[in-house]
């Protein structure tokens, strides 16, 4: 039997825990509200308790690379480590590394977060489109034939990146309309798939009409996933995404971080259990 594909086991994530996807976000602020040192050690404390706060109530968690990468190879280390219990825990990961590039450089971003037994394995990554989603064709092709996922920033939820991502292309579409398309495409060629491994990242602060983005397109099958960051501390309500992603929405990774992990290390399962159900309340 073909091994199943990233789209068809985030659905079987969302069919059993819901859509929430808890960020992995150890900023300066938040280690010192849970009581942690801003290190290596700090980093493996803070991710580890998310970790064990997540399993049961939410099955995705969404490291933010950055927060670790910035304490050098320790804080590589600290992330292996964090990995490696979400893993053990059976928690879908979705590595927020954004990382873009051409030919073999690329290629081997691919390689370090979506290869089977790296010690930096995540399920999915973030990616940038930014040289044309055929400059993507090697991570894609690694994810489609392991079972692994990509999430490809189209319309992103900072209004720095509007001017850009609304900018016309040759084609006649924004740069985040053809983005989608490419993308939407891409997961039109798994006929066997029920859903596509190739997500987006769609921001919830976004207008996506304003963007040019049919949302109707991704509920084709294989339907495309999506990647919503924006809800909580940027702003969005849970009780918008229907109104938000539409069609959409019961295919779209509901990410949201600080509005959690503020809660610190006594409250984020009360949070967790809370938003949870309200993101599941959602769902319709």
């Amino acid at each position: 039997m073909a091994e199943a594909g990233f789209g068809d086991r985030l659905t079987a994530v969302f069919d059993d825990l819901g859509q929430l996807c808890v960020g992995i976000d150890p900023h300066p602020y938040l280690l010192e509200q849970w009581g942690l040192a801003d290190s290596p050690a700090g980093l493996v404390e803070f991710g580890l308790r998310v970790v064990e706060a997540t399993a049961g109530l939410a099955g995705i968690v969404k490291p933010q690379v950055a927060f670790f990468e910035r304490h050098g190879s320790a804080g590589y280390a600290a992330l292996e480590t964090v990995l490696a219990s979400a893993r053990a825990a059976g928690i879908l990961i979705i590595a927020d590394v954004k990382r873009g590039d051409l030919g073999t450089s690329v290629e081997a971003y691919g390689q370090a977060w979506l290869t089977p037994g790296s010690t930096l394995e995540a399920d999915a990554m973030t990616i940038s489109a930014y040289q044309g989603v055929g400059s993507l064709a090697a991570p894609i092709g690694l994810a489609l034939a392991g079972g692994k996922g990509l999430f490809v920033l189209a319309a992103t939820s900072n209004p720095e990146a509007r001017d850009v991502q609304t900018a016309i292309t040759a084609s006649g579409k924004s740069v985040a309309s053809s983005i989608v398309g490419n993308v939407v495409q891409i997961n039109q060629r798994q006929t066997e798939k029920t859903h596509g491994s190739i997500g987006l990242v769609l921001g919830a602060t976004v207008d996506f009409a304003d963007y040019g983005i049919d949302l109707e397109t991704l509920a084709a099958q294989p339907s495309t996933p999506v990647l919503a960051p924006g809800f909580g501390h940027q702003g969005a309500r849970y009780t918008d995404l229907e109104k938000l992603y539409a069609s959409a929405a019961p295919f779209a990774v509901v990410a949201a971080s600080r509005s959690i992990l503020e809660a610190g290390p006594d409250g984020i399962a009360e949070a967790l259990t809370r938003q949870a159900a309200e993101v599941r309340a959602c769902r319709g």
